[in-house]
């Protein structure tokens, strides 16, 4: 042991000094080590620098599409493709016409702006800010703080305490939705050319995330917009209004017709002749009458074919929980508040949208070339007589669970009903947190009964979404209802939950207005998807599209897991164009008046090039709203025109044919 001691103390002696400079230079190596681990590179700081970078670039070509001269792009553009036709506006300004009847626009899902009147603490210094619409700058700043403050309360389906969000008002509130996105402001401009302002167009705003009915109850909007359409036509000398719905404003308009005439409280107190003495004509632009299926896959797993695509390319990365922030749980938790979003679930069953081995739109082929001009329903027919070779898709399969479940007839499909399936209780419940969804009370059991079930028609979707989303369908069955009228002279009828549903309701009496359907055609549409378990994991969505399921040269019409029909993109040309081609067609059982209505459809022709920005000739959802035609129609009738001066209808589709093949009682 001494000569140990020793031998120790000799070393430790001989190198002292090289033990201090050791310990100097191991402090200065841990002081470095921790300041590189305080600078270590993450993915957090790659997803946020990405951001960043996409940010700057489009703000950077946006300062420079304002810093150079307005006449510019259009300088370019001429030379490229030559002189281009004179906006609506002034080509119509130069033809005479003038502001005559008063406008109000009505504007559609996710659209309108919303702004901040009280908040939580996360969201100091935002009173009156946009967090929907505009630059969403708050998205990127504090996610989690957004998400909080855009959802609702989970049982009431209204503000959460604390929290006030109101929509934006006047024309500002919808013009754009994001800087350079536009929505109405094309159509406003084009309007203003003829001589309209502020005092004769109406942006009739609202908070899009509410049920129609609780617009009312919480803001009164709907006694906001009577009130003023009054005041409209009295100041404009009695002349009627012209009304434009978008989207999802459609339905919003059809439940406010409803309101206006039924007597207090439930309704406006406005009397059975109210409509008739304010609205010339109603022109509704992308209108989901009868639903999207869209809408089904966005309740179901948070996803249409875009977000479905970007699932695949990254597995798990957008429910992935290493960034505290599961994108797709979020977004689900989120959006399943909003009892607005099931105001478009598909309405009248597979009466309307067909069943296991039919649908009204069999023999469509997805690579069809659509005529130059189509105007009458004889020679449209045409264009869906099925050829010898075409697969038959069964469009009517909204959810198949696998690609030969959606190939396969009913006869050979085994199936296990879920409806009496016990759930489990999945342990995800205590650590999931913020990102909680109903999918985490379902348990393995409850998610493999609802697969083991195979094939969902648009009849038994609402029985799949109650059993995945028990609350939400509670609240939207108070508010929504997604059936067929039997006798529209039943009681029943005059509850507020059937007057946004077009097969359940009457239209006004006012034969003298006319109603419009105006849409996109020539965009492959979703309209049915091919489904599988996605991967388990504590926090996920168990369920998504199934990208790797193709038709290939027999079956076009599916890509991606997606099955496709015409339309602008989001609203299949049979939920835009059945009512005004069938439905309320003549005088029928839900068009007792006889009110005419007219189909007019616009065949999608894009951009030729990137300086010609969205295109004026688009038939998409949301681009329409810049296309000349279209502007073009909307502004002859608010100067005076009728349907009959327009041409009547024009059509591209097959909806004609389609609509014939409807067994609906009229």
């Amino acid at each position: 042991m001494s000569i140990l001691r020793r031998r120790k103390g000799t070393e430790n002696k001989k190198t002292e000094p090289e033990y201090e400079e050791f310990n100097d230079e191991n402090k200065k190596s841990n002081g470095s080590s921790r300041r590189l681990r305080r600078r270590r590179w993450s993915c957090m700081d790659g997803c946020c620098w990405f951001v960043g970078c996409i940010c700057s670039i489009w703000w950077f070509f946006l300062f420079l599409y304002n810093a150079m001269p307005a006449s510019f792009p259009q300088y370019v553009t001429e030379a490229i493709t030559g002189p281009l036709p004179d906006p609506p506006g002034v080509k119509l300004a130069k033809e005479g016409l003038r502001a005559k009847h008063p406008v109000v626009f009505v504007p559609g899902i996710v659209t309108g702006g919303l702004e901040l009147w009280e908040g939580h603490q996360c969201a100091e210094g935002l009173f009156r800010k946009r967090l929907w619409g505009g630059t969403f700058g708050e998205l990127y700043k504090r996610p989690l703080c957004w998400v909080e403050h855009m959802s609702l309360d989970n049982e009431t389906g209204l503000d959460p305490s604390g929290i006030r969000i109101r929509p934006v008002s006047g024309l500002v509130a919808a013009d754009y939705f994001a800087p350079g996105y536009f929505v109405w402001a094309v159509l406003i401009a084009n309007l203003a050319r003829i001589g309209y302002e502020e005092k004769n167009m109406y942006m009739a705003a609202y908070d899009w995330r509410i049920s129609f009915q609780n617009t009312e109850v919480r803001d009164q909007t709907l006694s906001r917009i009577k009130s003023n359409i009054e005041l409209m036509v009295a100041s404009s000398g009695g002349k009627k209004v012209v009304i434009i719905p978008h989207s999802m404003g459609v339905l919003y308009l059809l439940h406010f017709m409803k309101w206006v005439e039924a007597p207090a409280p439930m309704g406006g107190g406005g009397g059975s002749d109210w409509c008739a003495k304010h609205f010339k004509a109603v022109m509704n632009i992308g209108g989901p009458f009868l639903g999207v299926p869209k809408a089904v896959s966005g309740l179901f797993s948070a996803e249409a074919k875009d977000i479905a695509a970007a699932r695949s390319m990254a597995p798990s990365f957008l429910e992935s929980d290493m960034f505290n922030f599961q994108t797709l749980q979020h977004v689900m938790r989120m959006t399943r508040t909003w009892d607005s979003t099931m105001s478009m679930i598909p309405k009248g069953g597979d009466t309307i949208w067909g069943g296991l081995d039919w649908s009204p739109e069999e023999g469509h082929e997805c690579n069809e070339k659509k005529p130059k001009n189509t105007t009458t329903q004889t020679a449209e027919s045409d264009r869906t007589r099925k050829s010898d070779n075409a697969t038959r898709v069964k469009y009517g399969r909204i959810i198949s669970f696998g690609k030969l479940v959606a190939d396969l007839h009913s006869s050979e499909i085994e199936r296990i009903d879920f409806r009496d399936a016990l759930k489990g209780k999945s342990h995800a419940n205590s650590t999931c947190r913020d990102v909680w969804t109903e999918y985490h009370d379902m348990g393995i059991g409850g998610v493999t009964a609802v697969a083991d079930y195979k094939v969902y028609t648009a009849g038994s979707v609402l029985d799949l979404l109650h059993f995945v989303a028990p609350k939400l369908m509670k609240r939207g069955s108070a508010h929504f209802s997604y059936g067929i009228a039997d006798d529209l002279d039943d009681k029943k009828y005059e509850h507020y939950k059937y007057w946004s549903n077009p097969l359940e309701t009457k239209l006004p009496n006012a034969p003298g207005m006319e109603i419009f359907s105006m849409y996109g055609v020539g965009i492959p549409t979703e309209r049915a998807y091919v489904y599988k378990l996605s991967t388990a994991g504590d926090c996920y969505i168990p369920f998504q599209i199934d990208t790797s399921a193709e038709g290939g040269s027999k079956s076009p019409c599916l890509k991606g897991g997606v099955l496709h029909i015409d339309g602008d993109e989001t609203v299949p040309i049979l939920s835009a164009g059945y009512m005004c081609v069938k439905g309320w067609r003549g005088k029928t059982r839900f068009n007792p008046s006889g009110i005419r209505t007219f189909v007019r459809e616009y065949n999608h022709a894009p951009p030729a090039n990137l300086l010609e920005g969205r295109g004026t000739q688009s038939g998409a959802h949301v681009d329409i709203m810049g296309n000349f035609a279209l502007i073009e129609d909307i502004i002859r009738v608010a100067a005076g025109a009728a349907g009959e001066d327009l041409g009547g209808d024009k059509v591209y589709s097959g909806i004609f044919k389609w609509s014939e093949r409807i067994k609906l009682k009229l």
